[in-house]
């Protein structure tokens, strides 16, 4: 019996993933009530959406940020050692409480909740929709009473608008409207990089309201080396010259690394007077991914699964916000304009470079925070196996632990010819700065004592009645 029901799961998740017309709806399946694929696939196929429409990093952040919350808050209530982050992060306000004597599928609720969000704060709403649809249809073939469904749903919606009150109010609209970045004259600073020169991303991302940290500037990194083209013993001039000879020496292994992290959302290829653009998932995606691996892995159920992808994501957000207030104040040059200046006019990096300041590494900062979190959820020395990029054609990597991966994603960008040295290090000092103020500010429920729960017979399984 458990592998027929094993097999259902399974092809449900193909149809959604797919994204094709609903196959016949199966014989109701209670287990379907529960499943924690409902958010995997949720959130794979907002990642689907965000590669599509090609957001920044930073903006891509806080998408994930605020539908991944929604998702949570109106998912805990199914397991009642969950407790709300919502109410432990800054400006949001209580979030809905179950109506007593009303009965609440909550996994649905969290599906409906991130579903609201997530067509708020992208373009390719169409996907999303008729993701959605496909997912209802299974619910209610699933044996979901009418009642239960639209009960459900409503306190999806009721949790959504809750957190749009606060996304509305975290200076991301006003910030569309700031005047266009001017880059700076001074020598040595930040300039638009080869091939396309393109304008500086997100120059203001620093005004974003944050989630859990104090200020944009609460872990401010060491200063950045200073440009010094004079002194060729100077640490500036050394780790250029680092970079230039790391990037034309490279291993088949080092390549591997840079090409696994690159991540980058919009790859431009220049092929004589022809142009073509090769779409990637974020940085951050990457860490969702690494989430979803992680969250799989431990057999979580769908509250503690949707715990991880929430404070992951409020952690990608805020250290993209702290990253690039540091980005924008130091406003260090790359190395692919110093090498090119200085020491090789036709030198080209691994990989391309990102419109962006250097300094400090966005890869290390978000991997070293995001690391920290996953660490504080399931554990230390983790071992897996990471297939995020395996669509993307960069192949499957092994770690032993999430400390290991965000180590490999910092000096990936040494490899990829777009870091310093320092920048790598600092930036990572600067995640696990930010993320160990996290997990020290968060109270979570932790794996474990969740774990046994998860396996249930009972019809009306991950159904439930608000107390009286």
């Amino acid at each position: 019996m458990q592998r027929i029901i094993h097999i259902s799961i399974l092809l449900w998740l193909a149809a959604l993933s797919a994204c094709k017309q609903p196959a016949p709806a199966p014989k109701a399946n209670p287990a379907q009530l529960q499943d924690p694929e409902v958010m995997h696939a949720s959130v794979k196929r907002l990642t689907d959406v965000i590669v599509y429409d090609i957001f920044s990093p930073p903006v891509a952040s806080r998408i994930y940020a605020y539908s991944c919350l929604a998702m949570y808050e109106a998912a805990r209530y199914n397991e009642p050692a969950y407790p709300s982050l919502a109410a432990q992060m800054w400006a949001f306000a209580p979030m809905p409480q179950p109506e007593k004597g009303k009965q609440y599928n909550f996994l649905l609720a969290g599906a409906r909740a991130f579903e609201v969000i997530a067509q708020k704060v992208t373009f390719s709403t169409d996907s999303l929709k008729l993701f959605e649809q496909q997912l209802y249809s299974r619910f209610k073939a699933a044996g979901l009473n009418d009642t239960i469904f639209n009960n459900s749903v409503a306190f999806g919606e009721a949790v959504a608008a809750k957190v749009l009150e606060r996304a509305a109010k975290d200076n991301y609209k006003e910030s569309r409207g700031y005047p266009r970045y001017t880059v700076p004259r001074q020598k040595g600073t930040w300039q638009p990089t080869p091939p396309d020169y393109m304008d500086a991303v997100e120059p203001y991302w620093s005004s974003i309201h944050p989630f859990m940290l104090d200020t944009c500037s609460q872990f401010k990194p060491l200063p950045a080396n200073k440009y010094n083209e004079a002194d060729t013993t100077c640490r500036f001039y050394r780790e250029m010259m680092e970079v230039y000879h790391t990037c034309t020496h490279l291993s088949k292994e080092q390549i591997a690394i840079a090409s696994f992290w690159d991540c980058n959302p919009y790859v431009m290829h220049h092929t004589g007077h022809a142009m073509f653009a090769t779409k990637k998932i974020t940085p951050g995606g990457h860490w969702m991914g690494i989430a979803a691996i992680a969250s799989r892995q431990a057999k979580a159920g769908y509250v503690q699964t949707a715990q991880a992808y929430a404070l992951t994501a409020a952690t990608l957000l805020d250290a993209f916000i702290a990253c690039w207030d540091e980005k924008y104040r130091s406003r260090v040059i790359r190395p692919q304009t110093v090498i090119n200046q200085l020491v090789d006019p036709g030198w080209e990096p691994l990989l391309q470079t990102p419109p962006f300041p250097e300094y400090t590494s966005g890869h290390s900062v978000i991997s070293g925070a995001a690391a920290v979190t996953l660490t504080r959820l399931y554990g230390d020395n983790v071992a897996f196996a990471d297939t995020t990029e395996v669509e993307y054609g960069a192949g499957q990597r092994n770690f032993t632990s999430f400390t290991q991966a965000a180590n490999e994603a910092g000096i990936s960008r040494l490899y990829g010819g777009i870091h310093y040295r320092s920048s790598i290090e600092n930036g990572l000092q600067q995640g696990r700065s930010i993320g160990a103020f996290i997990v020290q500010k968060m109270q979570v429920h932790t794996p474990g004592a969740v774990v046994a729960q998860n396996a249930t017979t009972s019809p009306q399984a991950g159904i439930h009645k608000a107390k009286r």
